[in-house]
């Protein structure tokens, strides 16, 4: 195990600064190649060290952070600003709001599955584009 002044395997750290729910969770990013560093796909083994760049492809947003601090253990969030530094810029997160809105029909709780007519009215205003 390396101590903080070495660095921290990215999963761990990714974990720790509550980017990603659960180690496992940070480590199958990596393998998938959503975690980068220097546009280089990472394993989940990488030692990150201060000031390295990590950006995080989660489509439709891809987020980018940087490591003003390094952590082992996870903090509260309260505490995760003094970690991370978020670079993300504006446009990518307004990508998150605009697909959180893009919801075209709703139905009330308990309303079942759409009749043949609904979906007939669903289709004619999808294809209206």
């Amino acid at each position: 195990m390396g101590t903080e002044e070495e660095g921290v395997r990215i999963d761990k750290w990714l974990w720790a600064a509550r980017i990603c729910k659960t180690r496992s969770q940070a480590a199958n990013e990596c393998r998938k190649g959503k975690i980068l560093i220097d546009h280089v796909p990472v394993k989940p083994s990488r030692l990150v060290r201060e000031g390295e760049t990590i950006v995080v492809r989660r489509m439709p947003v891809i987020f980018s952070y940087r490591i003003k601090k390094m952590v082992a253990k996870r903090v509260s969030a309260k505490l995760v600003a003094a970690y991370v530094e978020d670079l993300t810029p504006e446009e990518e997160k307004e990508k998150l709001l605009q697909k959180s809105t893009t919801t075209l029909f709703t139905r009330k709780r308990g309303e079942g599955r759409p009749t043949k007519k609904d979906r007939r009215i669903i289709e004619r205003y999808r294809n209206s584009d």
